[in-house]
């Protein structure tokens, strides 16, 4: 009988222990995951961005996350209708000056995916790339779509960057 009571309080000191354990270890790990971060929005356009209802990037930490860039002017309105070359040439030149805001290169870029409704002619100059991406290319996938948000864009692009402290 003795034994019999020795072995339970034995397994039930140990189960606690192993739970207590266990517990600590779930209370570590979530207080790193809960640190709250500010999120800092960006607008590279504000009235355009308000009027159709988007952020252009948004920082939480070290992570940047950065809407379609399209080929438009200040008034939201479609450049270089017709030519998806210098489209996607206005796409980097926005998307660059997202990044410059936040002290990003696109050497810190993790995640890149390109829309456009033009494929083929999208491949012959996707060559332009590596102007952009002079260590390595980010991950991210091309999509061809039948239509963009306005008439007249071809190609959007969005990105993702990270950068370690």
């Amino acid at each position: 009988m003795k034994r019999g009571l020795f072995l339970i309080v034995s397994v039930l000191t140990v189960s606690f222990i192993f739970i207590a354990g266990c517990q600590k270890m779930q209370d570590d790990s979530n207080s790193n995951n809960t640190k709250t971060e500010t999120p800092e929005y960006f607008y590279l356009r504000p009235e355009v961005e308000k009027a159709y209802g988007y952020t252009h990037a948004v920082k939480i930490g070290d992570d940047i996350k950065i809407s379609g860039a399209v080929s438009m002017d200040d008034a939201g309105n479609s450049t270089a209708i017709g030519d998806l070359a210098q489209q996607m040439k206005n796409c980097y030149s926005d998307l660059d000056k997202v990044l410059k805001h936040y002290g990003y290169t696109f050497d810190d870029v993790i995640v890149e995916n390109i829309f456009t409704t033009n494929m083929p002619e999208f491949i012959k100059q996707s060559g332009y790339r590596n102007k952009i991406y002079t260590k390595q290319f980010p991950t991210g996938s091309w999509l061809g779509v039948k239509e963009l948000a306005l008439p007249g864009f071809m190609i959007e692009i969005e990105l993702e960057a990270h950068k370690t402290k």
